[in-house]
């Protein structure tokens, strides 16, 4: 029993949040997150990874272990993305991002927090901050089919994590005036991305519903499935596992629409948005079965 009431305060919280973020959006279907994205995009995104990382109390040698299981493990997503895509007949360059972005940030951290508290969030953003890098280097490549430096180096989660990783690695503490500043942004992104991923939920369509379910399948449960055996084979146990296995079963990255939306064809940008509505509505029922897992196996 104190299991499932500790799965519902993991839960609750996320979907509460997303709840509203949904009637927001269907009481005004031209609801604009404009707002929350640029002020994630530049300023909560890097403060919640320079908080999540330099004062959560995870060490280096932790956050680069964990950084390398998600290399592996967004790398097995890719190679299963691709089997699928080729499959279905898509264009595998540019709507495989969904398939390898899992919605580690936006979703994974605040359910690793309520999860493992700030240890497991530091774990997540370990993990969160490889897939943001990806977002802005790999992720617009394969969308534009060409390569640009100048958006990795406008990009500040870039900088942000370079910046929390020096201090990690050098043990350095951060000012306290700094800690309390990004504590507070970096929250305040946490309530208005899960209210802007409710919003979005009201926006995106489903185009190919079929196809969108085979999709979402190779997402949020092939996903967690990969987690698990990466456990298995590197023999990993406690909070930091679960907050793999868990981070590994979250729903496509609203940001794969956004940058498919700046520079792919239309057919690709209607297939990636059925994807993130299928899967985030199918993660509903299988991340409770994950975390479940994740707290039974791998307690704090």
């Amino acid at each position: 029993m104190e299991l499932y009431l500790k799965l519902f305060e993991v839960l609750f919280p996320v979907f509460f949040i997303v709840g509203i973020g949904y009637f927001l959006g269907r009481k005004n279907p031209k609801f604009d997150t404009t707002f929350i994205t640029n002020y994630s995009g530049n300023f909560g995104a890097p403060a919640l990874f320079i908080f999540a990382i330099t004062s959560s109390g995870v060490t280096y040698s932790v956050f680069s272990e964990y950084f390398i299981y998600a290399v592996i493990a967004l790398t097995s997503f890719a190679l299963i993305g691709v089997l699928f895509l080729f499959f279905l007949k898509k264009d595998i360059s540019r709507e495989l991002p969904p398939y390898f972005l899992p919605n580690t940030g936006n979703m994974g951290i605040p359910i690793c927090l309520f999860a493992y508290g700030t240890l497991g969030m530091g774990v997540a953003a370990a993990i969160s901050s490889l897939v943001i890098l990806l977002h802005f280097t790999i992720n617009i490549f394969l969308a534009s089919k060409k390569f640009d430096i100048k958006i990795i180096l406008k990009s500040p989660p870039t900088y942000a994590v370079i910046v929390a990783v020096f201090f990690l690695y050098f043990d350095l503490e951060m000012p306290k005036v700094v800690i309390n500043t990004v504590m507070l942004l970096g929250y305040a992104m946490i309530v208005l991305i899960l209210m802007s991923l409710g919003v979005s939920l009201t926006q995106l369509k489903v185009f190919s519903l079929k196809n969108s379910i085979i999709s979402s399948i190779g997402r949020v449960i092939i996903g967690p499935i990969i987690g698990f055996i990466i456990i298995k084979i590197f023999n990993l146990s406690g909070f930091a596992a679960g907050v793999l296995l868990i981070q590994s079963a979250m729903p496509s990255a609203i940001l794969t629409y956004l940058v498919a939306e700046m520079y792919s064809p239309k057919k690709v940008v209607d297939s990636i948005s059925s994807m993130i509505v299928v899967s985030t509505l199918m993660s509903l029922i299988t991340v409770p079965i994950i975390v479940f897992i994740s707290l039974k196996y791998f307690p704090y």
